[in-house]
C-alpha cells in the first residue's frame, strides 16, 4: 500500500498532478478522448504539463546555480581564511628567524670579525697560521684568528673592528694629519696616530716587529743603532755613492704590509687586521651640511708619524737588503741602509771602474722589489770632496761638516756673551733648545769633540737661568719625532664616538669605551 502510494508520489512529482489524474482516468475508461471538447482538454493538460515540466526544470536550475554561488562563496572565503592564517603564521616564523639571525649574528660580532670593509675581508676566513715561520723570526707569539689577537691587545673584538675598519667616507678619523717642512724643500705629510690607536700601534711594534731579526745592513730605525753605525762602514773609502729611494713610506702599500705579516707566519685574517691596523689611505676632508666628513683618496700605505711604521720598513726591506749587500758583496764593495738612503762605499781602482755596473745593478734590483729610486738624489762621492753619509762626514773619520761647525761656534759664543735674546740655530724657536740638541748630536758623532760644547751650554744655562733638565730633555729626543715650533698647529680632528649597541649591519663596530676622547684634552705635538 506504502509502496503505491510512494510511486504515485514519484509520478506527481515527475509530471503533474493534473496529467497523472488524467492518466488514470484513461486507463479505467473514464476518459476516451474521443469527445472533441475532451480532446481539447487532454490537448491543453498536455501543454500545461509540458510548461509545468519546464518551469520546474528550470526552478532547480536556479536553485542549484544558487547553491553553486553560495558554496563557491563559502569556498573562496574559508580559502582566504586558510590562506591569512598561513600567512600570519609564516610571518611570524620570518620574524621569528630573523630575530634569531640578528642574535647570532650580534653573538658572532663579539666573538669574530667577519667584514672590515670592501676589498680587505677576502681572506677573513683564513685561520690557519705558519708555526714555522713564527718561530723563525723571533718566536712571535701565535694568534690564529682576531678573539685572540683581540685578547692579547687587551681589547674587545667590537674596538679591534672599529680601529681597523676601512671605509671610504667616514665621519672618523684616526689620524692627526700636519705637514713639516723637508730639509731639501717641498713638505712631507705627517699623519700622526690618535692615543688610542697609536697605543695599538705601539703593542704591534713592541710585541711582534722589534723581535723580529733583521738585515745586518739595516741600520735605521732600531734599539742601539744610530746614523753613526750606518756611517761608520764608509768611512775612509775612495768612492761613497748616496742612493735615494722615491716616495718610500706611499710605496708601501697594503698588500705588502699584508704580505709582509703573512711572510712572518700569520694567518689571513689576522694579517689582514694588523695591515689595516698599520696603514692609512689619504684622506680628504669635506664638509657637507655643516658635517665634516673624510673620504680616501688612493691606495692604503704606511703613515709616516705612526710607531709602527719604521720597523714595517726594516722588515719589508729585508729581501732588498739582501739582495743588495749580495751583489755590493760580489763587487767588493760596502753597502748599508739608513730607511730610504742607501750607501755603496769602496776602495781601489777596481772599484772606480765599476761604478757604472753598480748603478745599473741597484737600479734593476730596487725595481724588482718595488722600488724607485729618486733622479735627483743619487750621489758619487770621491775622495777629494767631502763625503757624507746621512749628515756625518766620512773621508777620514766620522766628523761633522766645518762650515756647520764653525756657525755653531760662533752662535754659542754671542749667546754666552749677550744672551739668547734674538738668536736662532735652525728651526727651533728656543735657541738654547736648538744648540742643545745639536751639542748632544756631536756628542753622539764626536764625544771627545763634544766635551767643550757641553760645558759651555752648562755654563750658558747657570749664566741665563735656563733649567738645564728642560733643555737636554728637549735635546734627547731624536730629530726625526721633534715637532716644528715654527708651524701652525692643525685644527684638531673630530673625534665620533663608538656606537654603543652594535648594529646589524656589517660595517659597524661596538667598540667597549674605546672612543678617543682624550684626544681633545692633549696639546697637538702630543700626538706623535
Amino acid at each position: 500500500m506504502n509502496q503505491d502510494r510512494q510511486a504515485m508520489y514519484d509520478r506527481i512529482r515527475a509530471s503533474s498532478k493534473d496529467e497523472v489524474i488524467l492518466e488514470e482516468m484513461i486507463a479505467h475508461g473514464f476518459w476516451s478522448g474521443e469527445n472533441p471538447e475532451q480532446g481539447e482538454a487532454h490537448e491543453a493538460l498536455q501543454k500545461a504539463a509540458g510548461v509545468r515540466r519546464e518551469l520546474n526544470a528550470l526552478t532547480s536550475e536556479l536553485q542549484r546555480l544558487d547553491n553553486y554561488e553560495a558554496m563557491l562563496k563559502a569556498l573562496r572565503k574559508r580559502n582566504m581564511e586558510q590562506a591569512m592564517a598561513r600567512r600570519a603564521e609564516t610571518k611570524a616564523r620570518r620574524e621569528a628567524e630573523r630575530l634569531a639571525r640578528a642574535e647570532a649574528w650580534r653573538r658572532k660580532k663579539q666573538q669574530d670579525i667577519l667584514y672590515v670593509g670592501d676589498g680587505y675581508s677576502q681572506d677573513l676566513q683564513a685561520r690557519s697560521l705558519d708555526g714555522e715561520a713564527l718561530a723563525g723570526n723571533g718566536d712571535l707569539p701565535r694568534f690564529a684568528d682576531a678573539a685572540q689577537l683581540a685578547a692579547a691587545m687587551g681589547i674587545s673584538i667590537g674596538e679591534l673592528r672599529w680601529l681597523t675598519f676601512g671605509r671610504k667616507v667616514s665621519k672618523t678619523t684616526h689620524y692627526q694629519r700636519f705637514h713639516l717642512p723637508k730639509k731639501s724643500g717641498g713638505l712631507r705629510l705627517i699623519s700622526a696616530p690618535m692615543p688610542r690607536l697609536k697605543e695599538m700601534q705601539t703593542w704591534v711594534l713592541r710585541t711582534l716587529l722589534e723581535p723580529v731579526p733583521l738585515h745586518a745592513a739595516a741600520c735605521g730605525f732600531r734599539r742601539g743603532l744610530s746614523i753613526v753605525d750606518n756611517a761608520r762602514p764608509h768611512v775612509g773609502a775612495e768612492i761613497v755613492v748616496n742612493i735615494d729611494l722615491k716616495d718610500f713610506f706611499p710605496t708601501l702599500t697594503y698588500p705588502r704590509v699584508k704580505g709582509a705579516f703573512r711572510k712572518l707566519g700569520y694567518s689571513g685574517q689576522v694579517a689582514t687586521l694588523l695591515a689595516l691596523l698599520t696603514t692609512e689611505p689619504e684622506m680628504v676632508e669635506v664638509a657637507l651640511d655643516g658635517q665634516r666628513y673624510w673620504m680616501a683618496q688612493g691606495e692604503r700605505h704606511l703613515p709616516q708619524g705612526a710607531p709602527s711604521s719604521p720597523a714595517l720598513t726594516n722588515i719589508i726591506c729585508r729581501g732588498l737588503d739582501q739582495a743588495l749587500h749580495g751583489r755590493a758583496e760580489m763587487l767588493g764593495w760596502n753597502y748599508s741602509r739608513y730607511a730610504d738612503d742607501m750607501t755603496f762605499s769602496a776602495s781601489g781602482e777596481q772599484a772606480r771602474a765599476q761604478v757604472g755596473a753598480l748603478l745599473t745593478t741597484v737600479t734593476k734590483i730596487v725595481g724588482d722589489h718595488g722600488f724607485i729610486i729618486h733622479p735627483d738624489k743619487t750621489k758619487v762621492l770621491r775622495k777629494n770632496s767631502r763625503q757624507e753619509v746621512t749628515g756625518i762626514v766620512v773621508n777620514e773619520k766620522l766628523s761633522l761638516d766645518r762650515k756647520t761647525m764653525r756657525r755653531f761656534r760662533a752662535v754659542m759664543f754671542q749667546v754666552e756673551q749677550d744672551g739668547p735674546a734674538g738668536k736662532r740655530w735652525g728651526q727651533a724657536e728656543d735657541v738654547l733648545a736648538g744648540l742643545a740638541g745639536y751639542a748632544h748630536f756631536i756628542q753622539m758623532v764626536d764625544p771627545d769633540r763634544a766635551a767643550p760644547f757641553l760645558a759651555q751650554l752648562q755654563r750658558i744655562y747657570d749664566k741665563h737661568g735656563k733649567p738645564n733638565q728642560v733643555v737636554c730633555a728637549a735635546a734627547s729626543t731624536p730629530r726625526w719625532q721633534r715637532f716644528d715650533p715654527d708651524r701652525e698647529p692643525p685644527a684638531p680632528a673630530a673625534i665620533e664616538e663608538p656606537p654603543a649597541s652594535l648594529p646589524l649591519t656589517p660595517d659597524d663596530a661596538e667598540p667597549e669605551q674605546a672612543a678617543e676622547t682624550s684626544a681633545k684634552k692633549k696639546p697637538w705635538w702630543k700626538f706623535w
